[in-house]
């Protein structure tokens, strides 16, 4: 355990968040460290964290975590917020609520690895550089793999654009036909409206080596706590899983008929709970 890890361990750990960790299934080496780097003793440090942190601020309603199969698994979700709060929010209930808990791998943006300090907070906690060997590696060893397919251009959507799934890569499905895995559809309601973007910088964010730079129409007022997270809350929904046959290699047309099957399942949960939400603070 590195000297991070020691000083953030003298804080307390969360009994139901080590008894959910430990319960996951890992494959760790001698020195408590898995292939890609993840570490249950870090993983206990940052799921009590966002236990105590996010789950009281956004009050996440689970829906459906019972159609998330054990073994390998894509969990295919849409991507909003400006910052990851959507996967951390995924990850930490299907953690806390998964039957079993699982620790979810998600595959993250080339951007943030390269970040000195969130690369080693990321890495230990389970998230993975967004690569098809990684992914197509970890489904073979039967790990839960969340992916945003819209990538940062979910990420860093629009006020105007909330809840319009933008182009998913196909990366996945083929991922999924040639590992014969089955897609979960996950969708997030609330993310789109817990930090307000109006604007990207794009000259900014290039500048920055960032894949986008929101600006917050509360920006001159509140300064840079116009990027802090209102306390929407969020409502995740788990769809029944789908699967897919075909070849892997096979023509774009036909690949993208099967990414659209998963497109209209998180579309249809999203028009779920826009429609039965009382608002966006409950």
């Amino acid at each position: 355990m590195g000297i991070f890890e020691q000083a953030l361990r003298r804080a307390s750990v969360s009994p139901e968040v080590e008894e959910a960790v430990d319960a996951a299934p890992n494959r760790v080496n001698e020195f408590g460290y898995d292939p890609w780097g993840f570490s249950p003793s870090f993983a206990k440090i940052g799921y009590t964290i966002a236990k105590r942190t996010l789950l009281p601020w956004f009050r996440p309603e689970v829906h459906g975590i019972e159609h998330v199969p054990s073994g390998r698994v894509l969990l295919i979700a849409n991507h909003s917020g400006q910052l990851p709060f959507d996967g951390v929010v995924i990850a930490l209930v299907m953690m806390l609520h998964g039957k079993p808990p699982r620790a979810i791998r998600a595959m993250v943006e080339r951007a943030f690895p390269s970040m000195p300090f969130v690369n080693e907070v990321m890495m230990r906690g389970g998230a993975v550089l967004g690569d098809p060997v990684n992914c197509r590696n970890l489904l073979e060893d039967d790990q839960a793999i969340l992916v945003f397919p819209e990538g940062a251009r979910g990420g860093g959507k629009l006020w105007k654009n909330r809840y319009q799934l933008q182009a998913f890569g196909r990366g996945f499905m083929r991922l999924a036909l040639q590992t014969k895995t089955p897609i979960v559809p996950v969708s997030v309601v609330g993310g789109e409206e817990s930090i307000i973007s109006v604007y990207n910088a794009k000259r900014l964010a290039k500048l920055l080596g960032m894949p986008y730079v929101p600006i917050s129409p509360l920006l001159p007022v509140l300064g840079p706590l116009a990027l802090a997270p209102m306390p929407v809350k969020f409502h995740v929904r788990f769809g029944a899983p789908l699967h897919f046959e075909g070849p892997p290699d096979d023509e774009d047309t036909r690949i993208d008929d099967k990414v659209e099957r998963v497109k209209d399942a998180i579309r249809a949960q999203i028009a779920t709970d826009r429609a039965t939400r009382k608002g966006i603070f409950r």
